[in-house]
C-alpha cells in the first residue's frame, strides 16, 4: 500500500500548486494606489464595499472602498448595488475611459462574489 501513497501524494501537491497559479493574490487598494505600475497588467482580488456605481446594458463601472483606499471597477456583468459587499478579481488597467470621463487606475473585473446585507 505505501507504493501507491507517494505518486498520490506527488499527484495532490501538483493539483494544489496548479490550483495555487491560477488564483490571482489578494491584495489592498492602498497598495494599488501607492505603486499602480508594479500592478499594471497583472491579476489581483481585492474585497470591499461598493460605494457608488453607474452602469447601462450590462456593462458599467462601480466604486470599491476596501477600508484603506477607493478604486474604480469596470464590468461587463452589470453593476452591485450600493453598499453590497464584493469580491472582486481581475486585470488592473490604468487610464480607461468610461462614459466620457477617465480612471486613472482600475480593475477590470474577471470574476465577482457579491452580499448585500
Amino acid at each position: 500500500m505505501h507504493r501507491f501513497q507517494k505518486p498520490l501524494f506527488l499527484a495532490a501537491i501538483l493539483a494544489s500548486s496548479l490550483a495555487l497559479v491560477a488564483c490571482p493574490s489578494q491584495t489592498t487598494i492602498s497598495k494599488i494606489n501607492q505603486n499602480p505600475s508594479r500592478y499594471h497588467d497583472k491579476d489581483v482580488a481585492l474585497v470591499g464595499r461598493v460605494t457608488d456605481s453607474y452602469g447601462a446594458l450590462g456593462t458599467g463601472i462601480y466604486e470599491l472602498d476596501d477600508g484603506t483606499g477607493r478604486i474604480w471597477v469596470m464590468t461587463t456583468r452589470g453593476v452591485p448595488s450600493k453598499g453590497a459587499r464584493v469580491g472582486a478579481s481581475g486585470r488592473v488597467q490604468t487610464g480607461v475611459s468610461f462614459g466620457g470621463r477617465t480612471y486613472g487606475t482600475v480593475l477590470q473585473e474577471e470574476h465577482r462574489q457579491t452580499k448585500t446585507y
